[in-house]
């Protein structure tokens, strides 16, 4: 009898994410009550093209501060992008594992982070600039190598390969085991995130890839980050989601963080300039370059893929 009532679970089950997979949404909607902020769900479109993907490039740099509107980069939806998004789509219809990622999540999510959730199940990966992209915005040859690169937050380390080509060594931090896990088996140096700051060795170059809206101390970690590079020629490349929305994860649920980070302005413009001059200035980093960028994540049965608004930047230690 159990076995049945559990057969008649599953069955119902796959009948619910099945209607639910019919009934994609097409306009904005929340990912989760705490999970970052609007999420834009973009008509698929297998050539990638139109106005709808331009907009996640788009800025007015008159709405920009005086200061920051002649570092703007303008980027556009590459060859790389439109590889990712194409992939994306072809998983979120790959129906059986589909089903048996949604029936995983759902029975663990109470117990188990969401990364670590797609840690054990090799899914939800990233994407934030493609190669092309992180050599604009730094101003480097094809050919150019540095010392040392530190990803903090690293995930699976789909972005730190991107940046890893021009770098001897790549170290890499991460909180959740299955994702450290992976991180291990692509032969990244991987630090305790109380160990990167106390190696004894500088880097040239730290990423600090949409994390700062999702620790408890995000000036202490930028105090961290700027005492940790080489002098004068390190450098630091920072994203962050915008409209700016602060919560760490502990376990399945999400929290407010210790440290409250407050960015002003409405628009992505204003917010730009507002963490230029009154957070990044006053710890002592000065903006050497900045875009916007889509923060793009493989999707499930209810999204092919979902999509955030980026501000990403280049920063160095003032002088």
């Amino acid at each position: 009898m159990r076995a049945l009532l559990f057969g008649g679970w599953v069955v119902l089950y796959v009948a619910v994410l099945l209607a639910a997979r019919r009934r994609m949404w097409s306009g904005k909607y929340v990912r989760s009550p705490l999970a970052r902020a609007a999420i834009m769900n973009m008509v698929t479109d297998t050539e990638f093209t139109g106005p709808d993907f331009q907009e996640w490039y788009r800025c007015c740099p008159d709405m920009l501060g005086e200061k920051i509107r002649p570092l703007f980069v303008q980027s556009n939806l590459d060859t790389d992008t439109q590889t990712f998004l194409e992939n994306s789509v072809e998983k979120s219809g790959w129906l059986f594992t589909q089903l048996y990622h949604s029936f995983f999540s759902t029975i663990f999510s109470p117990i188990i982070s969401r990364t670590s959730i797609n840690g054990f199940l090799g899914r939800g990966s990233m994407f934030v600039f493609s190669l092309d992209q992180f050599r604009n915005l730094l101003q480097i040859d094809s050919d150019w190598k540095g010392e040392r690169l530190l990803d903090l937050g690293a995930g699976d380390g789909g972005i730190t390969e991107v940046m890893g080509s021009h770098f001897r060594e790549v170290y890499a931090t991460e909180v959740s085991p299955p994702m450290k896990w992976q991180l291990q088996r692509k032969n990244y140096k991987v630090l305790a995130i109380d160990e990167w700051q106390k190696t004894g060795f500088q880097y040239d170059l730290i990423s600090c890839l949409n994390l700062l809206d999702r620790c408890d101390d995000p000036l202490e970690l930028l105090g961290d980050i700027k005492k940790a590079l080489v002098p004068g020629s390190g450098r630091m490349i920072l994203a962050v989601v915008l409209p700016f929305h602060p919560y760490v994860e502990i376990g399945g649920r999400w929290v407010r963080p210790k440290e409250q980070l407050h960015v002003k302005g409405k628009t992505w413009e204003e917010q730009v300039t507002n963490l230029s001059e009154e957070v990044f200035q006053k710890i002592g980093f000065e903006v050497e370059a900045v875009t916007r960028l889509p923060y793009l994540c493989e999707g499930d049965m209810n999204q092919d893929y979902y999509v955030l608004d980026d501000a990403v930047f280049v920063l160095r230690a003032s002088k």
